[in-house]
């Protein structure tokens, strides 16, 4: 999975709902309702488009599986299982956002599932810091995309060639290897996470001038993403991470 991680030392929302805070990624999870299907492939073309609320459930279903796919040998079954119990909160939590004004890109396959998602927000300030203005909050996409270039699209639509920030979960070798493809470098700062989280660590990775241009499959029809588009965001939520996926969310 791709992913952002979860959020530094303070409680994470599973991936920090752009547009309302800081999640509890990379890694992410329409009108589509259905659940992911962990370590299914792609089967066609995926379509990027911005989430609406109806698109909410799903959009977790694949967060959560994402989440399996990638963490299961660094978190304890519980932790899952307290994940999949908050849902309906989580859902409440994450249209609100949106009805705040929250950015939410997600890819959908020809069937209409969600594969990946991705969210941009202002950085906060205790990344001031950095020096940069935008955050890569939310990476996510299934396994059965990867190699595809879903991830790199994902952020595009997100997020664009700008400078930004992303904190990746330290034992995270394909997320390191996909953001540094992008530009992204390690600024040395290391943080401790809490709660769910506790015993992992995320590092932070700046890209700090326009993106490098990165061969990847091109668009595929249907693909509605604009590029240099932005999330607004508030406060972070607990276990809200993007992960390679990337970002936290």
């Amino acid at each position: 999975m791709l992913s952002s991680g979860p959020v530094r030392g303070r409680p994470s929302a599973c991936g920090k709902m752009v547009g309302m805070s800081s999640a509890p990624d990379c890694t992410v999870r329409s009108a589509t309702t259905g659940s992911a299907t962990t370590g299914s492939a792609m089967t066609g073309p995926a379509t990027i488009r911005r989430a609406t609320a109806d698109d909410i459930p799903a959009t977790l279903a694949m967060k959560l599986a994402a989440w399996r796919e990638t963490y299961a040998d660094q978190r304890p079954a519980a932790f899952f299982a307290r994940a999949e119990a908050a849902r309906e909160q989580e859902i409440d939590w994450w249209r609100r956002g949106l009805e705040a004004g929250a950015e939410l890109w997600i890819a959908l396959d020809d069937a209409g599932r969600v594969l990946g998602c991705a969210g941009v927000g202002t950085a906060r300030e205790d990344d001031a810091d950095a020096r940069v203005g935008r955050e890569l909050q939310m990476l996510y996409v299934l396994a059965g995309a990867h190699g595809t270039g879903l991830g790199g699209r994902l952020m595009d639509a997100a997020l664009g060639a700008h400078p930004a920030l992303v904190w990746v979960l330290e034992r995270n070798p394909r997320a390191h290897a996909f953001f540094r493809k992008h530009g992204f470098v390690p600024d040395g700062r290391i943080e401790a996470l809490a709660d769910d989280w506790a015993g992992l660590r995320e590092v932070r990775l700046v890209r700090r001038i326009a993106a490098p241009a990165v061969r990847r499959a091109p668009a595929q029809p249907g693909d509605t993403a604009q590029p240099g588009s932005t999330a607004q965001t508030g406060e972070a939520q607990p276990g809200d991470t993007a992960q390679p996926g990337s970002g936290r969310g």
